[in-house]
């Protein structure tokens, strides 16, 4: 079952990026107990994108829009986000 804030980020990414392949994966039940964790079952995420949009830039700078697109999400709604993000053919 998709939670709230897992159809916030797949929508805000499709509607910034137009990706060719989008996978937004919940972590938060291997993390339970850890620090981060807050119960909400929605802490922990990882982020597997592919779009034109990136060609050309850096594995940093891919990872900085991405978080620039997800607003507050990142630090504040979720504890942790792994960002996997990569142009065609790569």
């Amino acid at each position: 079952m998709t939670g709230p804030i897992e159809q916030e980020i797949t929508n805000l990414l499709r509607a910034a990026f137009a990706p060719n392949r989008l996978e937004v994966i919940n972590d938060s039940a291997s993390h339970h107990g850890h620090a981060g964790h807050d119960g909400s079952g929605e802490s922990h995420f990882t982020i597997l994108i592919e779009s034109t949009a990136f060609a050309g830039m850096s594995r940093l700078e891919r990872q900085r829009r991405v978080n620039r697109e997800l607003g507050d999400i990142p630090g504040q709604r979720v504890h942790a986000l792994a960002i996997k993000a990569s142009a065609p053919d790569e």
